[in-house]
């Protein structure tokens, strides 16, 4: 299984960036309902599912960083 992030939209298609920091594109008929930038997929066998908990555990340490960089609660 990989677990890959939506970075952007780009001409039909979904550039997704690996833990590797290597980018693939992903058309958007081949993602889950409700995909959007910033949200995990974990694809495995080429089926492709959004992970929540993994784009939540995401999103928070990206807070907590722009937090401690910017200041702020």
């Amino acid at each position: 299984m990989q677990t890959v992030s939506i970075d952007r939209f780009e001409g039909g298609k979904a550039v997704c960036e690996t833990d590797a920091r290597k980018h693939i594109l992903i058309p958007l008929d081949q993602l889950p309902a409700g995909a959007k930038e910033g949200d995990c997929l974990d694809i495995d066998g080429g089926v492709i599912v959004i992970n929540h908990e993994e784009t939540d555990r995401r999103r928070q340490k990206a807070l907590e960083l722009q937090r401690r960089l910017f200041g702020g609660g």
